[in-house]
């Protein structure tokens, strides 16, 4: 490790601002990440790619989306000068995605969210990283952010040269695919920064073609109002019909747009054994889930991602699931038991009424036309 006292008012000459980059990027990989980048606080184009998907109320009613911080790093952290990018990978050894997919009596969890939360974990790495910077050059200004605050994280990695933002928005890097977290150090060290890369996406449009819900309306732009993954875990509301067809067995996220991705044929299988499915998660029966009560469902989420969404939001979301499983008299019954379980209990409200009778009555049309 390089020490470089780095005393009040002092500055760091450029060669000793690129070893300690290098430094940084050797901790970094220490503490797990697979990659780190510099970016300086001019985000580029991305500001006003924001501000145009904002005036077409691509954002479902996020409110925070709309924050102006979010654009301005010096703002959010005052004296900020760079912005450390950092990915972590998450893809499980075995992610078993086609497996689940077609198998439409079990749930599929989108793969970020199969192992432990991934806030706590990547936070405290970073801040790791931190304190080795402090230990090598004195005490010095920053603030670590993972999916937290309002940070446009995918065009800092992007500016860094982590990667480019693909037509389905998620960012995508040459040798890793596009399977990882992204997390951020802003400060005030006027570190060397990188170059941002090209986009590699070409003529190729397989994120767009697959998307279940068509929610990619264009080239770079999503509509969030129709992802699945802001509908299973963001929104709480009533989903629209056509919707919850196409919704199928995806009980939490969505994978799909980043399933088809050729770039994703070098994504790699994540080292962290934080990131291990936990609890038979990974493709568990339908109505396994459907049975459990609210008690069972926090301990067996807890300390995960899942928790992002209600108890509710998880029935909602499995009873959709229910509704598009192959017909059986089983889930009918089950459906109409819990039903009347969370009536008693004071639980049932509308929107989970709405979804479970609808679920109830798409059974029992397949049960017909099967006879």
């Amino acid at each position: 490790m390089t020490r470089i006292p780095l005393h009040e008012n002092a500055s760091l000459s450029r060669n000793e601002l690129l070893t300690l980059k290098a430094d940084i990027a050797l901790w970094a990989r220490e503490l797990g990440f697979q990659q780190m980048g510099v970016s300086d606080i001019d985000l580029g184009e991305h500001p006003q790619h924001l501000a145009d998907w904002l005036e077409q109320g691509y954002e479902a009613g996020m409110a925070w989306m709309h924050e102006p911080k979010r654009v301005a790093p010096a703002d959010l952290v005052p004296n900020t000068q760079r912005i450390i990018s950092l990915r972590m990978d998450y893809l499980p050894a075995e992610p078993r995605i086609h497996e689940i997919l077609g198998d439409a009596d079990r749930a599929y969890i989108a793969r970020y969210a199969l192992g432990r939360d991934y806030h706590k974990l990547i936070r405290k790495r970073v801040q790791k990283l931190a304190d080795r910077m402090a230990e090598a050059i004195g005490p010095f200004g920053y603030r670590a952010f993972v999916d937290s605050a309002p940070v446009l994280e995918k065009a800092i990695a992007a500016q860094a040269g982590l990667g480019w933002a693909g037509k389905h928005t998620v960012i995508i890097n040459r040798q890793a695919g596009s399977y990882f977290f992204l997390a951020e150090l802003f400060t005030d060290l006027p570190l060397p920064v990188d170059e941002p890369v090209s986009s590699h996406c070409g003529t190729c449009s397989a994120c767009i073609d697959i998307c279940p819900t068509q929610a990619i309306i264009a080239p770079y732009v999503l509509d969030a109002g129709k992802c699945i993954s802001y509908l299973t875990i963001e929104y709480r509301g009533v989903i629209a019909e056509p919707l919850r067809r196409a919704i199928g067995n995806r009980i939490f996220g969505c994978d799909d747009c980043q399933l088809v991705c050729p770039w994703n044929r070098y994504a790699q299988a994540s080292q962290e054994p934080a990131f291990t499915p936990r609890h038979d998660f990974d493709g568990p029966p339908l109505l396994d889930l459907w049975a459990w009560d609210e008690i069972t469902w926090l301990s067996k989420t807890e300390g995960m991602p899942l928790r992002r969404m209600s108890y509710a939001s998880w029935l909602r979301n499995l009873s959709m699931a229910l509704g598009n499983a192959p017909a059986s008299a089983d889930i009918v019954q089950a459906l109409a038991m819990r039903r009347d379980e969370l009536s008693a209990s004071g639980m049932l409200n509308d929107v989970l009424t709405e979804h479970i009778d609808w679920a109830i009555n798409e059974q029992t049309l397949k049960l017909h036309a099967a006879q």
